[in-house]
C-alpha cells in the first residue's frame, strides 16, 4: 500500500502545505495512522480513499494548528534535475505558482477533485468512490471546480494585445 500510494499522498499533501519537510512530515503521519489502524484490525475496503481522508484530516489540523497560508512559495519548490535549463526552469516555476495561487483561492472540495482527476490521474469513477458521492456529481463537481479556477487564473496576454490587428482577425 506504501509503495502504491506514498507519491500520490505526497503530491496532495505537497500542493497544500507550506514546505516539503511538512509534507513529508504529514505523509509520513498519514501511513502511520494508517497502519495503526490496520494493526486495530479495522477493515479498509478502499485503502486510497481511507489515505486520502487521512491525510486532508492531517492538512486541516496542521493548518488549525498554524493559521498560516495554503501554499508553498517558489523558492521553497524543490528543484529534481539541477541541469534543468534555467529558462524552462524559471517559466515551469511562474506557470506553478501561478496555478497554485489559484487553486488556494477555490473550495477545498474544488481543490481535490482537481488534484486528484488531474495531478494523480485518476478516472472519475475512482474520484467519486474516494468520495463518496455519485459519479454524475462528481463530473459536475470536477466542472464546476474548472470554472472556478479559470475564474480563479490571471489572464493570458495583455490588455492591449490585439491593438493594430484587423476586426475579427483571430492570430
Amino acid at each position: 500500500i506504501y509503495d502504491q500510494y506514498v507519491d500520490k499522498i505526497y503530491r496532495f499533501v505537497f500542493l497544500k502545505v507550506s514546505s516539503e519537510e511538512v509534507a513529508q512530515d504529514l505523509t509520513s503521519e498519514t501511513f502511520l495512522r494508517g497502519w495503526d489502524s490496520l494493526k486495530n484490525g479495522n477493515n479498509i475496503e478502499n485503502p486510497q480513499a481511507f489515505l486520502y481522508q487521512i491525510a486532508r484530516n492531517l492538512v486541516t489540523d496542521h493548518y488549525r494548528d498554524k493559521g498560516r497560508a495554503q501554499f508553498v512559495s517558489v523558492e521553497e519548490t524543490p528543484i529534481e534535475d539541477p541541469k534543468q535549463d534555467v529558462g524552462k526552469l524559471a517559466v515551469l516555476s511562474s506557470d506553478l505558482e501561478v496555478v497554485r495561487q489559484s487553486l488556494a483561492g477555490l473550495r477545498e472540495d474544488y481543490q481535490n477533485v482537481i488534484i486528484w482527476h488531474y495531478l494523480d490521474d485518476l478516472p472519475i469513477p475512482k474520484v467519486a468512490e474516494m468520495r463518496d458521492r455519485a459519479e454524475d456529481a462528481t463530473r459536475v463537481l470536477l466542472h464546476r471546480a474548472l470554472e472556478s479556477l479559470r475564474t480563479e487564473l490571471p489572464r493570458s496576454g495583455s490588455e492591449g494585445e490585439d491593438e493594430g490587428k484587423p476586426e475579427g482577425a483571430n492570430f
